[in-house]
């Protein structure tokens, strides 16, 4: 098994993918932050199926995190997360410190509006789609690929990364990949390693109760019942709730009376100190009896 080349500068990602790119070959990029598992494997393998060559981006960014959240503790294992890319099959990781990717001087940020302040996600993180933004806006870039997959747990930041690829023109395919879930429907994370046991023997709640939610809505059932009853159940397991929306699919405004279609249940919950995230896409169905 031969690792992927590992590159720590944009000058020698660039001078690879340039390669590539004389040789006619299409690029794609997955964007990571390390702590890799099973999800992030995925995202690899759909980046495989559209084009021949896969970069996977592995930095922490600092610029994505408030003073309250968990940078410093945020789990890193470069060797693990290089082991488990040669087994997916990428071809090049780019693994920059902070100060290649904000050099001594840097001043420039993204302004966002639209899906990044749709009162979700931005609501408890201010600062963090801006973070988000400014660091896959320069990975794009500094990669220029083809196509960039984002997998749809982060389901706010993949309408706020599409949304600025479109409003800037950047030449680049948007893809969003299925989530990959525990037996139990938790969601992957990097941070569901921070669960003790007993909070791990619970967290299932989140997707069931979400799950619960969205088919009973598409089955026509009012929305505010079913999130107000899927909510009391998560916090019955031991969870603090941050929101529990019904929202449009595209924009993640709030979702139209009567409305059955086109919807996502989005959730975002804390089990102890470990904040979990989750999403569904509303199945629409006849309202059974």
């Amino acid at each position: 098994m031969t690792h992927p080349a590992v590159h720590k500068t944009v000058t020698g990602l660039r001078a690879a993918i340039a390669g590539w790119r004389a040789a006619g070959e299409k690029v794609a990029l997955v964007p990571t932050m390390g702590a890799l598992h099973a999800g992030h494997v995925s995202l690899v393998e759909i980046a495989r199926q559209h084009a021949r060559r896969v970069v996977v981006s592995v930095f922490v960014n600092p610029t994505q995190f408030s003073a309250d959240e968990d940078f410093s503790r945020y789990p890193r294992d470069f060797d693990r997360d290089l082991a488990m890319l040669a087994e997916a099959g990428a071809d090049a990781v780019f693994h920059p410190d902070a100060a290649e990717m904000y050099p001594e001087g840097f001043a420039t940020t993204v302004s966002l509006a639209g899906p990044a302040t749709a009162g979700l996600e931005d609501r408890f993180r201010p600062t963090h789609f801006q973070g988000v933004a400014t660091v896959v806006a320069k990975l794009l870039i500094q990669s220029a690929p083809d196509v960039a997959v984002f997998g749809e747990k982060d389901y706010q930041q993949l309408a706020v990364i599409r949304r600025m690829a479109r409003d800037l023109d950047l030449p680049v395919a948007i893809v969003g990949a299925p989530i990959v879930r525990e037996k139990d429907g938790l969601a992957m994370s990097s941070r569901n390693v921070y669960l003790d046991e007993r909070q791990r023997k619970f967290s299932g709640t989140l997707y069931m109760a979400m799950e619960w939610a969205a088919r009973r809505v598409g089955e026509g059932d009012d929305p505010v019942v079913a999130l107000r009853e899927s909510a009391a159940s998560i916090c019955a397991d031991g969870f603090q709730i941050d929101y529990i929306e019904l929202r449009d699919a595209a924009t993640l405004a709030p979702a139209e009376p009567g409305r059955r279609e086109g919807l996502r249940v989005l959730v975002a919950a804390r089990m102890g100190k470990t904040r979990l995230i989750d999403n569904i896409a509303v199945p629409v169905s006849v309202k059974k009896g």
